[in-house]
């Protein structure tokens, strides 16, 4: 379904980026210490796999609301060049993205290892070294960079454009809260490494 065409298009992308502004706000606030102390009294060890969860039902309803906004059946008159040019960002986003997740302890991003070894929701001590070997050598945030270009190559159509804007800014924020809580994680174990690698584009080349 579309909404009727008479709707200008600066309120549908409005519509749409009120939808992903409310996931990132959600998104933020359960990550907040604060917030993981009062819920983690019910979660406990859960709270990790229920937080995963929610965020995957909500990008889910953010996209499929963007499928009853915008009209995803007419694509962009594209030239050849610049469909060769997305499908080439699309491949480097998925092997920056996917090999980048192996450097991570997957159990513990999923939330498998915190109800396996029975851990509160809150904890300040870090269970992982600070990483900063592999594409972290290159860039802090490789999953953000290799989502990115993943994103623009999706760009064939009003729903893909307008996905790759508003998802686009909502990592960059998300970056920006990232950067915090890695700060406080951390401390200036990382303020020295962030003055080293840049945050999305390897423009240093292999900094550390």
């Amino acid at each position: 379904m579309v909404v009727v065409d008479e709707t200008p298009g600066w309120q549908l992308h409005l519509l749409y980026l009120l939808a992903w502004a409310a996931f990132g706000w959600t998104h933020s606030r359960l990550s907040d210490g604060d917030v993981k102390r009062t819920l983690g009294t019910w979660t406990g060890p859960y709270y990790r796999i229920t937080y995963n969860i929610v965020a995957a039902l909500q990008i889910g309803l953010v996209i499929g609301f963007g499928f009853w906004l915008f009209d995803a059946r007419t694509p962009f008159d594209r030239p050849a060049s610049l469909v060769t040019f997305q499908l080439v960002c699309s491949m480097i986003g998925w092997a920056v993205f996917l090999l980048a997740l192996r450097e991570y302890d997957l159990g513990r991003l999923l939330g498998v290892t915190q109800i396996r070894e029975g851990e509160l929701p809150f904890d300040p001590v870090p269970h992982e070294p600070l990483h900063t070997r592999g594409f972290h050598a290159f860039v802090r945030h490789p999953l953000y960079a290799g989502a990115h270009l993943i994103l623009w190559d999706g760009v064939h159509d009003e729903l893909g454009l307008a996905m790759a804007i508003w998802a686009s800014l909502y990592l960059d924020i998300g970056t920006r809260f990232e950067e915090r809580r890695l700060i406080a994680l951390y401390g200036d174990a990382y303020r020295d490494y962030r003055e080293r690698v840049p945050a999305l584009i390897p423009w240093k080349g292999r900094a550390l």
